[in-house]
């Protein structure tokens, strides 16, 4: 594990290689498992206040799962993540010829609302697990995200450049720099 401000991260976020394929996944992310994504208390309220601008650019089905469940449910360790469809894919997710996408982000790039989607989704594959005094990094796998990590490999991208908008979204862009401080370090002690 690594030092950078007040994050500690997995060594993994910078040798594993990852670029999301989502011609091959087909947004796999976003449909397949047991919960929603997670949700932070600010994005529950977020979430409330872009409901009716969001709107348009979500599936009946989605709108239909957000009237019964709300805009966030809490789920079995009392987290709030966002509502399924039929316990399936999210309720946000909408469908761009086969392949999932978010439904909140479209709203985004279409200048309807200024937030780009919850910042778990926007972080993945790190997932974050917060405690007092930082916060823990570390990389979810899976079998659906295969193909992103063939891809990532082939372009010799790692995890954090990957997500390099995400994370200074999430920690700023002095945490950016220091990561790439980090990785050069990584890499010389490996030459």
């Amino acid at each position: 594990m690594l030092q950078i401000g007040k994050t500690v991260v997995s060594k993994v976020v910078f040798d594993h290689a990852f670029c999301c394929d989502l011609s091959r996944c087909e947004g796999a992310c976003c449909v397949e498992g047991d919960a929603g994504a997670p949700l932070s208390s600010d994005e529950v309220n977020i979430l409330s206040d872009i409901q009716v601008d969001i709107k348009p650019y979500l599936r009946h089905e989605g709108i239909t799962a957000l009237e019964s469940q709300g805009h966030f449910v809490v789920d079995e360790e009392g987290e709030y993540t966002t509502p399924l469809i039929d316990n399936k894919e999210c309720a946000y997710v909408v469908f761009d010829s086969g392949i999932a996408k978010c439904g909140i982000e479209k709203a985004f790039e279409a200048g309807a609302i200024d937030w780009p989607k919850p910042l778990s989704c926007h972080l993945y594959p790190i997932r974050v697990t917060k405690y007092e005094n930082f916060h823990a990094l570390n990389v979810h796998h899976w079998k659906v995200c295969e193909p992103a990590c063939i891809l990532g490999q082939e372009l010799k991208l790692p995890v954090f450049r990957f997500l390099r908008n995400a994370l200074i979204r999430a920690y700023g862009k002095s945490w950016m720099l220091e990561a790439e401080l980090v990785y050069s370090k990584l890499l010389n002690q490996k030459s």
